[in-house]
């Protein structure tokens, strides 16, 4: 078993009062980008489930975190479902590499289970270039878990990986690990969709990424 934290939760997310309760196991991708320009995700995904040997995936899910324009990647299928859907993640990377050469970015995949551990898989141009796993059970701790105080618990947890790449994208590990429910989302179907409804929906994305366009300020003559 894996020792548990006072107020709930595994050793991987102390649950505070303000922050509700501890978090379910999720799964997927993450990369910093700017624009989707020029990114054909659909394809990349359609693409990537049939490298992955993954049949039954509906639609790609898409959250973003604007202030740092951090991006969540993740399936909507039966294999990615629940707590075994988010460990599907830690084998199986093909949108992972090509996403990281066809936007010439870094791609994370990761698998979050405060039950059991974190682990964060980085991609470059196409090939894998590093990554970090850390299981609860075995994590090396400074003292006696019951003796941890928060000050120290949150240091801890900011050198495992999720933290680790929390602090690369300039994000809290808190607010890396809600990029699920982050309330700018959009979810592109990867059946049944032509070249100008994928079109639309990346013109979609691009607006969430970006934010409303700005209307131009006025100019007066003070002459």
């Amino acid at each position: 078993m894996v020792p548990k934290l006072p107020g709930g939760g595994g050793v991987g997310y102390r649950r505070r009062p303000s922050l509700g309760a501890s978090l379910d196991a999720h799964g997927g991708y993450l990369v910093r980008l700017d624009t989707f320009s020029g990114l054909a995700l659909v394809r990349l995904a359609r693409e990537a489930l049939s490298m992955d040997s993954a049949p039954g995936a509906t639609a790609l899910r898409v959250t973003i975190n604007r202030r740092r324009k951090v991006v969540r990647l993740s399936f909507l299928g039966p294999f990615s479902q629940g707590r075994q859907g988010a460990h599907w993640y830690a084998a199986h990377h093909a949108l992972a590499r090509l996403l990281s050469a066809a936007a010439n970015a870094t791609v994370h995949a990761y698998v979050y289970d405060a039950d059991e551990g974190e682990e964060v898989i980085a991609y470059g141009n196409g090939r894998r270039v590093g990554g970090e796993r850390v299981v609860y059970e075995e994590a090396e701790l400074p003292c006696p878990l019951d003796e941890l105080d928060d000050e120290v618990f949150t240091r801890l947890q900011s050198r495992w990986p999720m933290g680790h790449l929390a602090y690369v994208f300039g994000l809290t590990r808190d607010e890396l690990l809600r990029i699920p429910k982050a309330p700018l989302a959009r979810v592109l179907p990867l059946e049944g969709t032509d070249a100008s409804a994928e079109a639309e929906a990346m013109t979609a994305l691009e607006a969430l990424l970006l934010g409303p366009a700005q209307p131009p300020r006025a100019v007066t003559d003070a002459g």
